[in-house]
């Protein structure tokens, strides 16, 4: 295999070998960063403003799951036109069009007296699908990073953020829905607004004014150094087995009441107590020592986060065992969730010149196991009642962390990241 300008594994795994460079690289920037799509994805769309204010305009919840499901399409499909973030422009100048575009997008759509109308639904959807212009642009940002300790402490703050800032819009926007001007105002300024913090990011040049034929030879030796390799195999295994899926964070409210817990307590656990407890997880995973190759730190995460689900699986029908249990599986799913952007990150390598677009069809696959989880889990829960839920997916979190940490054990640590990235910042 052809290397491109390749990056030493050694420059990616230990900080000083750049000089002091990542003190400068500003790894918990991402939280901030990632705050556009976090606020309208994790909040708006998925976090239930959007269903909540449809519902106040009379809205059947029929439509209101159909919407919800039309707008949040883009999660799974953006890595068809985010490669465009590694091109024409840098990568945080693609965050700021995206955050504003996305702002204004659905600014004008909550002026709509209808939201499930067509036109109100297309401004939706493309504000959703310019806020993945952030995802794949922080993305690529981080792979620049030099050494494992700055990705690490990146993909914890990255995650941390995506659901601290969701669960804030939930509480802020819910609590202005019944004042329109307001809300559309502010539906604008908290997805727009956090971008501004990306131009303390590091500058990033799109381009080096090299020929075009140059450039796509480049891309081409990236993404086949990335995932036309022996090694992509593990790795995308890694990516889409069920471990810390995070399936049940959604189930889990289905069958509160059969531990007893009442709705206003499973409002709060699955609310924004719930998305506290995630982002706490997500910066726990920062005590993870970097010498602990991501991929293996995720799969212990995952057999942890497993284990989590035995008190629910095997515990009395309990409020006391509904809350240590789901405390504990939303915290580690929290923690899965910041190691799994290390192991996204370790797979593509250096971002080189496609990194926004590597990272992006990994990312995607990430969307595998929570989607074929959520089924696994609701098939064990009618088979075996209340606890086949969460038992289901413990048993199934277990075999395929063990399965996969026997392989990434066994494996040389020099092997655990591609060697043939251009370095182009």
């Amino acid at each position: 295999m052809n290397e491109i300008e390749a990056v030493g594994e050694e420059a990616l795994l230990d900080p000083l070998a750049t000089g002091g460079v990542a003190c400068k690289e500003r790894p918990w920037l991402y939280a901030l960063l990632i705050a556009p799509s976090a606020v309208l994805m994790n909040g708006v769309v998925q976090g239930g403003v959007l269903s909540y204010v449809m519902r106040q305009q009379g809205i059947g919840i029929g439509r209101i799951s159909e919407v919800v499901s039309l707008i949040s399409l883009p999660t799974s499909l953006y890595f068809l036109w985010s490669p465009i973030t590694d091109f024409l422009v840098q990568r945080r100048t693609w965050v700021l069009l995206g955050a504003v575009t996305a702002g204004m997008l659905m600014a004008i759509a909550f002026q709509q007296p209808n939201l499930a109308a067509r036109s109100a639904i297309l401004l939706m959807f493309l504000a959703a699908c310019c806020s993945q212009l952030v995802v794949s642009s922080c993305g690529g940002m981080m792979g620049t990073l030099h050494g494992e300790r700055p990705r690490r402490v990146a993909g914890s703050f990255y995650q941390a953020g995506s659901a601290g800032f969701g669960a804030a819009a939930v509480f802020v926007l819910v609590m202005v829905s019944g004042q329109h001007r307001l809300l559309v105002a502010l539906v604008a300024a908290l997805i727009a607004g956090p971008a501004v913090f990306v131009l303390g990011a590091p500058r990033q040049p799109a381009s080096d004014g090299e020929r075009f034929g140059i450039v796509m030879r480049k891309l081409g030796g990236e993404f086949k150094t990335t995932f036309w390799r022996w090694a992509a195999i593990p790795y995308a295994l890694l990516i889409t087995f069920p471990m810390n899926s995070g399936a049940a964070v959604g189930l889990l409210p289905g069958v509160a009441q059969d531990y007893g817990v009442g709705g206003s307590q499973v409002a709060w656990m699955n609310g924004f107590g719930g998305a506290l407890l995630m982002a706490c997880g997500s910066l726990a995973a920062t005590l993870i020592p970097a010498k602990v190759r991501a991929s293996v730190a995720y799969l212990m995460v995952g057999l942890v986060n497993a284990a989590t689900l035995l008190i629910l699986w095997l515990g009395p029908l309990r409020p006391g065992v509904y809350f240590i249990g789901a405390t504990l599986y939303l915290f580690t799913v929290g923690t899965g969730l910041a190691i799994f952007t290390a192991v996204v990150l370790e797979f593509m390598g250096h971002s080189g010149k496609s990194g926004s677009g590597r990272y992006s069809i990994i990312n995607s696959l990430g969307n595998v196991p929570v989607l074929y989880m959520i089924r696994m889990d609701g098939w064990g829960g009618n088979r075996w009642g209340t606890r086949g839920l969460p038992g289901t997916e413990a048993v199934l979190s277990a075999v395929g962390a063990v399965i996969l940490l026997a392989y990434f054990m066994t494996r040389k640590k020099d092997e655990a990241a591609p060697a043939g990235i251009a370095v182009v910042d």
